[in-house]
């Protein structure tokens, strides 16, 4: 069974930054695309960000420039650096994995994945 299980979240500033993790377990994590989700109060789920198993990366438009998705699969840890944080940030982030082992396109739609971390609440202050 994967379990995903995220840190990092908390309150901060706006213009400040936060780095998630979440630490995967139960398969074999270098053969999966892993992603990041959110989702605030009376707002659908919102994707944000992916890294492929092979590396590569794609980010929603909200995020691009501001946020950096990256792996360590030695660590079977999923990262997301948060830079010039902003008050409409301000959600229950997630992460989650794929269900589909070497999935060549990007997983941008949450019905590609089949594993969702417990989420972390990201809280910006103006």
């Amino acid at each position: 069974q994967v379990q995903l299980v995220e840190s990092g979240g908390g309150l901060v500033q706006a213009g400040g930054s936060l780095r998630l993790s979440c630490a995967a377990s139960g398969r074999t994590f270098s053969n999966y695309a892993m992603g990041w989700f959110r989702q605030a109060p009376g707002k659908e789920r919102e994707f944000l960000a992916t890294v492929k198993w092979s590396g590569s990366t794609y980010y929603a438009d909200s995020v691009k420039g501001r946020f950096t998705i990256s792996r360590d699969n030695a660590q079977n840890t999923v990262y997301l650096q948060m830079n010039s944080l902003k008050p409409e940030d301000t959600a229950v982030y997630y992460c989650a994995a794929d269900r589909t082992y070497h999935r060549s396109v990007f997983s941008t739609n949450g019905s590609m994945y089949g594993y969702w971390g417990q989420g972390t609440q990201v809280t910006v202050s103006s």
